[in-house]
């Protein structure tokens, strides 16, 4: 959205409620029966645990949500953008190490956003197990929730490719009846005990916490968590609607919450002996909903777990799209559904996450075991921003003694609440620490393979291209040599509008030089503008040798096919360059076009040895194994050479090997 859209709206609020609020905003579904059944069930908890238990839910809500992420973190944007590596690219200058927290950070919630969708949709679907419609109970069994679930996730993931505008303009409005919907069954219930309002005090915060009655002991903050999952996903969403927008709705979706919270706590209360008709896990968010409107209830709750999903979805092509900026991801596609550069698509990552989700869900077959996986990776990446917000606070030069209180004060709060996560490392948490730390993984080798290039490539790795245009026109008018192609079209990154990769010199000039009737290098600078089409040009004073700069709008940037062969009209209709008639194509006054992309691979020749070799190894591999780089530019259906160029990193050791006379085998006995 451009800035006038973002300001605070009636739509722009609704949109915001419908992208972003999606993963908290289903937290009453799950959070109060974990913390039950965490106790020992329902007739293992009474007043004090109740009361207390809303009141840690409340406060930790507060202080993670509102203050931490709503009232300090969307401060720290980058151009409007949010999350985590976004505040990373905002205090990066301070000090190297801080590309550690961001790494680790950024994985946690990348592995969050598999989870989310997993958890949120089971527990809706299991609302449906053993209810009786007519004489009749449709889900019976836990393997039709699943298979439920399994269809409900494979439809989410087929729409992604729409574009959040269009998403949260539907969202939006059944978003809003969500949260009206969880206020109203809360108060609905608070009616029955509105001394329950108790629990806004903290002190019953702090008491449950040393509480005989609380069997999980500090431990039973690993479910309390659970109830501000999604403070990150609202992070990184801000650049979908901006942050005026989320801090004018977040007022009444917090209000919601807690008076659902409140109303859960009320019925506990009221029905210590209860015990639910199927003998599964009891859910007091569906048990205190009156029973002729359970099942408009389930088909609401379900449609907010899509959403939920939403959320962490379209969060994490954004954090994907700003890791491939920071160069801690390869390049990937990314397709703009809208006119608006912060919504957008990667197909990749899309289709990863849905493998990934429903993969969780044919693991772990039920809500309740996939709540101890739930909320790890997430205590981790909040401990990570905490970090990297106490540098940002610096950076702003704020007083040195509220920027110590806020790293000491969050930092003790993430830490104990990653530690009594930590518990559910054996019954689940592996998982999404597995899927962090291939994540994590995969950045690493990214990021510092790249950093080992950088520091053992030889200097000389880039050259002036105007030095090589008299080498480059002779080549073109040499008949000694075949023609390669009319237009040899090199998509480089042409620095400081001369300098240039020698690897890309080396493919036209060495072994078999390709002879061209032009010599194209392009770079593509994508603009902040959708529609941006512009190119400036040098061709050195030749007219065979051209430098072209394109300015492109985000969704124009595939688009480098079309817009070359506009650009040799142009340029041959004003002089710039030399005609190119064709002989056997009537009607046509522009030649071939070859393009040509450079990719690396280890030359022999290098010096790496042990743990550096191996980092280049596996991040030219990852490169290989990335999209095709021919779909960036829109180049699929073009004559496209992918071409692999031997990369020498170190400083190679010369060989010399001793020439001697022949040996003179004539007096030689034969057998």
């Amino acid at each position: 959205m451009n800035n006038k859209a973002k300001r605070m709206s009636a739509a722009g609020l609704l949109i915001a409620i419908g992208i972003v609020y999606g993963d908290i905003g289903t937290s009453p579904l799950y959070v109060m029966k974990s913390i039950v059944e965490g106790n020992g069930g329902i007739g293992n908890v009474n007043r004090d645990f109740i009361i207390g238990s809303i009141s840690l839910v409340l406060w930790t809500v507060t202080l993670l949500t509102t203050l931490q992420t709503v009232i300090i973190a969307l401060k720290a944007t980058n151009h409007g953008e949010g999350g985590i590596f976004a505040l990373y690219t905002l205090v990066r200058k301070r000090a190297k190490w801080l590309v550690l927290p961001a790494l680790i950070g950024g994985a946690a919630i990348l592995a969050d956003g598999t989870l989310t969708p997993a958890v949120t949709v089971t527990t809706a679907i299991e609302g449906l197990k053993g209810l009786n419609f007519g004489g009749n109970v449709p889900v019976s069994t836990q393997n039709m929730v699943i298979a439920i679930t399994v269809v409900i996730l494979l439809v989410l993931f087929s729409i992604q490719k729409m574009g959040t505008s269009i998403i949260g303009k539907a969202f939006g409005p059944i978003m809003f009846l969500w949260f009206t919907f969880l206020g109203v069954m809360g108060v609905m219930n608070m009616a029955g005990d509105w001394s329950i309002l108790q629990a806004i005090n903290p002190i019953y915060a702090i008491r449950l916490l040393v509480s005989p009655y609380n069997k999980a002991g500090l431990f039973i903050l690993g479910s309390i968590f659970l109830a501000t999952t999604g403070a990150e996903a609202l992070y990184s969403d801000v650049g979908h609607v901006g942050k005026s927008n989320i801090i004018g709705s977040w007022p009444f979706v917090f209000v919601c919450l807690s008076l659902n919270y409140f109303g859960q706590g009320v019925w506990i209360l009221n029905n210590p002996t209860y015990r639910p008709a199927d003998g599964g896990v009891l859910n007091p968010f569906f048990e205190m909903i009156p029973a002729n409107i359970r099942l408009f209830a389930i088909i609401l709750a379900t449609i907010a777990a899509v959403i939920a999903s939403q959320a962490l979805i379209t969060g994490s092509f954004t954090l994907v799209a700003e890791a491939s900026g920071l160069k801690f991801l390869p390049r990937m596609n990314i397709n703009y559904p809208s006119n608006e550069k912060g919504q957008i698509y990667i197909p990749s990552i899309n289709k990863g996450i849905c493998v990934a989700t429903i993969a969780i869900v044919l693991y772990f077959q039920t809500s309740a075991h996939m709540e101890a996986a739930y909320g790890l990776s997430i205590t981790i990446s909040m401990l990570m921003t905490t970090i990297l917000l106490y540098e940002w606070l610096v950076m702003k030069k704020v007083n040195t003694v509220w920027n110590w209180i806020f790293l000491i004060f969050f930092g003790v709060l993430d830490i104990m609440f990653m530690i009594s996560s930590l518990t559910k490392f054996t019954h689940g948490g592996y998982v999404s620490l597995f899927i962090a730390g291939a994540i994590g993984f995969v950045m690493y080798v990214w990021y510092y393979g790249n950093k080992v290039r950088d520091k053992r490539e030889a200097r000389n790795a880039y050259v002036r291209l105007d030095e090589y245009t008299d080498m480059l026109t002779n080549l073109s008018h040499d008949e000694n040599y075949p023609t390669y192609a009319t237009n040899l079209v090199y998509m480089a990154n042409v620095k400081y509008n001369k300098f240039i990769k020698r690897e890309i010199l080396y493919s036209i000039l060495d072994k078999r030089p390709k002879r061209a009737k032009a010599y194209w290098f392009v770079t593509v600078n994508v603009t902040n503008e959708p529609f941006t089409a512009e190119y400036a040009v040098n061709t050195y004073g030749t007219k065979n040798v051209i430098n072209i700069q394109l300015y492109l709008g985000f969704k124009k940037q595939t688009s480098v096919n079309v817009y070359i062969r506009q650009i040799v009209h142009d340029l041959i209709a004003d002089g710039t360059i030399e005609a190119q008639p064709q002989e056997y194509t009537p009607g046509r006054d522009v030649g071939d076009f070859a393009f040509v992309i450079v990719q690396d691979v280890i030359s022999p020749q290098t010096q790496l040895v042990g743990y550096e070799k191996w980092l280049v190894e596996a991040r030219v591999r990852l490169q290989n194994l990335s999209s095709n780089p021919a779909s960036w530019f829109g180049l699929e259906y073009a004559d496209t050479i992918i071409e692999r160029i031997p990369l020498i990193l170190g400083r190679p050791n010369p060989s010399y090997i001793k020439r001697i006379k022949p040996k003179d085998y004539s007096n030689a006995k034969t057998k």
